[in-house]
């Protein structure tokens, strides 16, 4: 179901997908600085989390409905256009009464990591988290992991020249060999990561 969703920073965009059978949690995935839903990890993801039972929201924020590659260094207006999706997402039937995952690739996993807590999220998933600009590690942003408040999966690639977090500051840590910052060689396994670890953590009995 493809939905227009109004925000105080303009309108955004979801394409909510339910499982067959009954939903045992809601994932929200969102996209790269000026990429797309349709990345292959993200792609990957939604077909995994179905397959486990799990709803996917893929969701396009209004910056990048607008036609505009970039957010902006401003960090606000983005959580606050992402909080008012979410919310909305939430006010589906059903969607309500499930446990709800935040996740997203590059700075989208940094708005989920940082939304988490408010949002009533139980965990993140960040693919291709961006621990720091390219050649400048000393401007870390492992603080956003950190500051999640919830439990954190992290996926990222042994050559991503954005650098690869630290496993003390994530729940779980999985580091793909030969993956750079798109994830693309071997999107299926990175699904399969994510579904396994939202089961072990979601779904038990």
């Amino acid at each position: 179901m493809e939905m227009e969703i109004d925000t105080p920073k303009g309108p955004g965009r979801a394409d909510l997908e339910w499982p067959e059978g009954s939903t045992r949690y809601l994932l929200a995935i969102t996209h790269g600085a000026g990429g797309g839903v349709d990345a292959p990890d993200i792609l990957a993801v939604r077909d995994a989390v179905l397959a486990s039972g799990g709803a996917v929201a893929r969701v396009t924020q209004p910056y990048r409905a607008a036609g505009r590659r970039m957010p902006g260094a401003n960090t606000g207006p983005q959580d606050l256009a992402w909080s008012a999706m979410i919310g909305r997402l939430r006010a589906e039937p059903g969607a309500a009464e499930v446990p709800l995952v935040l996740a997203g690739r590059s700075n989208g996993a940094r708005v989920a990591c940082r939304t988490a807590a408010e949002l009533g999220a139980e965990a993140v998933v960040a693919l291709a988290f961006p621990l720091h600009p390219p050649g400048k590690p000393e401007k870390s942003r492992a603080g956003e992991l950190r500051g999640a408040g919830v439990p954190v999966l992290v996926v990222n690639g042994d050559r991503d020249p954005f650098g690869v977090p630290d496993a003390a500051d994530a729940a779980a840590l999985e580091v793909r060999p030969g993956e750079r910052h798109e994830l693309s060689k071997d999107p299926e396994t990175v699904g399969r990561l994510v579904a396994d670890w939202l089961g072990e953590r979601l779904l038990r009995d």
